[in-house]
């Protein structure tokens, strides 16, 4: 739905809404159906494995979850994620999960519709966020009921499909389709414009000789839900324009991309912000010399475009992967679909234990532990040593993003079942513990080693190390709101830095985070700062004596 334009407005009075929501992925979706009046109870009719948590709950069964003290009830829980909200609902959702059992939730959720609070969620695209953008044949990490949002269950609508011994995941467009399918569903289409692009936010601040908006830091209290109503500015020095409830105003522009293809700016005044933009906008780069010359890539698609167009074959110089996560790895198994020559370079041992191939069972991912296996005994030492350089005679199963751009794999007997002892691909060469030194324009890059360098001739290079969140909106692209704020901000290394319980930003009063910027990279945790957010929002709305709203965006 469109936005109120920014130029059929006073310039004085953009709308003003309780809760504005930048991402429309799976983070932004679940807060939506929290904050829309939707409200987790226990389930008398069950019983939570852990008789602790199972007590806690019982002591309070007739209050909902988002009305009780979360650090209480988050006390003792371990699991991994590194904020207890997030933990908590995960036991909740998916008690012992950790342990391979498939218990169901222990909660069950009423809808309270004078308890909606007015929000607007603004995504790029229709709501499920980068999910979108990764459709294909890959088969997700997360097992699909563990993607699921509260309230509907993923198998009921992907009808239950079960394919193999890796029946329980799913492929991004399953995913994506679900989440859609999902907003329809719980009736919350009313709260998300789609093709939004957020440009700026900034706290409404202003100096004393009109110099203008500023993005300030001032201490407004606590920057709860208001009445809506907007006061001046007044006094001397710095001033914040505030919600008539005691916090501080946050102004959101951007722009909404119409079917015609036209910009439509829009400006909001916000008495909240959530920041669940997710992770994936801007890729790690190695900083090595080089990295911008033509041949060298940081997405798994453009080696996808390559095989389709043809520009890659069996003849071709290898393909440099650099990277030891799951992105690399799908990179491999995407040139070994098509019979590429890859050289594989990655910093750590093949014994690290940080790798992610050693957290991922065997059964239920045989195509990671395969490239696994080739990291692991077709290093550059062994292969020099031995006749391991024919051509690829071995099949590879399909699991990457160019799944649909790369040819299909005839899979060997028995694959399918978990079996992972098919032979391995011939022109794949690993370098352990080795790095990046250079890329040369005459398509050739240098690796360092433990005491040598070595030179190769390539037809491509996929530097594939991460992704960061780009916050470009926020001054200093958020880095202040950092663990590190001398360092910018990393879903792994240096994420925002909130309250544990509520997802506030301990910098700044009224705007929150969640989901991988604050670490949650995995779909069944970030629900819990949905938890944390939706729960603190209400309780500051009660404190101060606040009506709920009937429920409608008079202000879309």
């Amino acid at each position: 739905m469109p936005l109120l334009e920014e130029t059929t407005l006073p310039q004085d009075h953009p709308p003003t809404v309780p809760v504005v929501i930048i991402g429309n992925g799976p983070s932004g979706i679940c807060l939506s159906y929290l904050l829309s009046g939707h409200k987790p109870y226990l389930d008398t009719a069950t019983v939570h494995p852990n008789p602790i948590i199972y007590r806690k709950l019982q002591e309070t069964k007739h209050l909902s979850i988002t009305e009780q003290d979360l650090e209480y009830l988050s006390e003792g829980l371990e699991g991994r994620s590194r904020n207890p909200v997030a933990v908590l609902f995960d036991t909740l959702l998916h008690p012992n999960a950790d342990f391979g059992f498939e218990f169901p939730p222990v909660l069950q959720w009423r809808r309270d519709k004078q308890q909606h609070i007015p929000h607007l969620v603004l995504g790029k695209a229709t709501p499920g966020g980068a999910w979108h953008a990764m459709e294909g044949s890959m088969l997700t990490i997360s097992l699909g009921i563990w993607m699921e949002l509260p309230g509907v269950n993923y198998r009921d609508l992907t009808n239950g499909k079960r394919r193999d011994a890796t029946s329980d995941r799913a492929t991004p467009e399953e995913i994506s389709s679900y989440y859609r399918n999902y907003v329809k569903l719980k009736g919350l289409q009313k709260n998300f414009v789609d093709n939004t692009y957020v440009t700026s936010v900034q706290k409404l601040c202003r100096g004393h000789e009109g110099e203008g908006l500023e993005n300030g830091h001032t201490d407004q209290g606590d920057g709860g839900v208001g009445d809506g109503g907007n006061e001046g500015f007044e006094g001397n020095g710095v001033e914040c324009l505030n919600n008539g409830g005691g916090g501080a105003l946050w102004e959101v522009r951007g722009y909404q991309q119409l079917q015609n293809d036209t910009h439509v700016p829009f400006s909001l005044f916000a008495e909240n912000v959530v920041l669940a933009t997710g992770a994936s906008d801007s890729p790690v780069r190695l900083g090595a010399e080089g990295e911008d010359l033509p041949f060298v890539f940081h997405s798994i698609s453009d080696l996808g475009l390559a095989v389709s167009r043809r520009k890659l074959d069996m003849n071709s110089d290898p393909v440099l992967i650099v990277g030891a996560g799951l992105s690399a790895a799908d990179a491999v198994l995407c040139a070994c679909n098509s019979n590429i020559r890859v050289l594989h370079v990655f910093r750590k041992s093949v014994d690290d234990p940080e790798l992610i191939f050693k957290q991922l069972p065997k059964t239920l991912y045989p195509e990671y532990h395969k490239v696994y296996n080739m990291m692991c005994s077709q290093t550059y030492t062994n292969v020099a040593s031995s006749s391991a350089l024919n051509r690829p005679q071995a099949v590879c199963i399909a699991s990457s993003v160019c799944a649909k751009m790369c040819p299909k794999p005839q899979l060997a007997a028995g694959n399918m079942a978990g079996n992972t002892s098919v032979s391995l691909f011939p022109d794949y060469t690993s370098f352990p513990e080795h790095w990046v030194v250079s890329f040369q324009s005459d398509m050739k890059c240098l690796l360092q080693g433990n005491n040598s360098l070595k030179a190769f001739k390539i037809s491509m290079a996929l530097v594939l190390i991460g992704t960061n969140p780009n916050l470009f909106f926020l001054k200093g692209q958020g880095q202040y709101l950092g663990q590190d704020p001398t360092k910018p901000i990393s879903c792994t290394q240096n994420p925002i830095d909130i309250h544990p319980y509520t997802f506030e930003c301990t910098k700044e009063p009224g705007l929150f985070a969640m989901g991988p910027l604050v670490g949650d990279n995995f779909v069944r945790f970030l629900k819990g700062g949905a938890l944390g957010i939706a729960s603190c929002l209400l309780k500051r709305l009660k404190k101060k004596g606040k009506l709920i709203s009937n429920g409608e965006n008079n202000f879309i």
